[in-house]
């Protein structure tokens, strides 16, 4: 599933080949083709992201609210516009670029107040200037809950998938199964940067890469074609090969029915009772 910087990234495409101009919208699929019909022609008002969320805003109570989940995709062409190819939910046409969206688990009309109730459900987002990170600390001090299920908890922080929760762990040497309430609050304020630095990265180069300067890259194996989101990392899909910074061999275990990798050296689990 694409992570929080993806849907930041379009948000800014979007505004800077889109908003404030007229867009053509359609649904060559056909089933958003009621809604394509009322935006269709409008001016672009803005575009957002809050977590792994997209919001185009037409103007009053015209949001179209997108979430890409695990299969869904946008591409975005330079003129001129071809026929639509497999399943196109939505088309937007603008002056010199036309995208596609293909397989969304959500693409629907909805008004400010709704739009306004689903930013409201989700946490912080480290990628938006009104991410308050005490908020989302308030709630991790209180938890009994292992920060493996914190970091992806959207209501918590809103942005955060599999990777960067492996690596932003690894990074801090802390254990995934480590209860938020044992968390510090010095090591809470330098997780939150780092995944404010490591996020906005992602932004800016469309991938995740976040060895530090001093691990060298070329002692990685080349990144499988799952991975291929995440070129450069400590753990994510590293199961069973040396960690570039101790040689344990990266763990892997299911939690809540998600992969979790993380080193046994690098994140000890006794860290997790010292705190306690």
């Amino acid at each position: 599933m694409p992570e929080g910087h993806t849907l930041h990234r379009l948000a800014r495409q979007h505004q800077r080949r889109y908003a404030n101009r007229q867009v053509a919208v359609s649904s060559p699929q056909g089933r958003f083709a009621t809604s394509a019909e009322i935006v269709d022609g409008r001016v672009l008002e803005r575009a957002e992201a809050h977590g792994k969320h997209l919001f185009h805003h037409y103007g009053p109570d015209l949001v179209v609210h997108i979430h890409l989940g695990l299969y869904g995709k946008f591409s975005d062409v330079k003129h001129p516009v071809a026929e639509p190819r497999g399943l196109v939910r939505l088309r937007m046409v603008g002056p010199t670029h036309y995208a596609d969206l293909r397989g969304p688990t959500a693409c629907e009309l909805i008004t400010d107040h709704e739009a306004e109730a689903i930013h409201a459900r989700l946490g912080e987002d480290p990628l938006r200037k009104d991410a308050d990170p005490d908020r989302a600390w308030a709630r991790i001090s209180r938890s009994r809950a292992p920060l493996a299920t914190l970091l992806m908890d959207q209501k918590v922080i809103a942005g955060v998938g599999n990777v960067y929760r492996a690596e932003a762990l690894f990074r801090h040497g802390l254990d995934p199964q480590l209860p938020g309430k044992a968390l510090g609050r010095k090591q809470w304020d330098e997780l939150w940067l780092d995944l404010v630095d490591l996020l906005q990265d992602g932004v800016r180069q469309g991938r995740i890469e976040t060895l530090r300067p001093e691990h060298d890259p070329t002692l990685l194996k080349p990144a499988d074609r799952g991975a291929l989101c995440a070129r450069k990392v400590y753990a994510y899909r590293r199961t069973g090969e040396p960690c570039i910074v101790c040689g344990t061999p990266i763990a892997h275990d299911k939690h809540l029915a998600r992969n979790l990798f993380w080193c046994p050296t690098c994140q000890p689990a006794v860290a997790r009772t010292e705190r306690q």
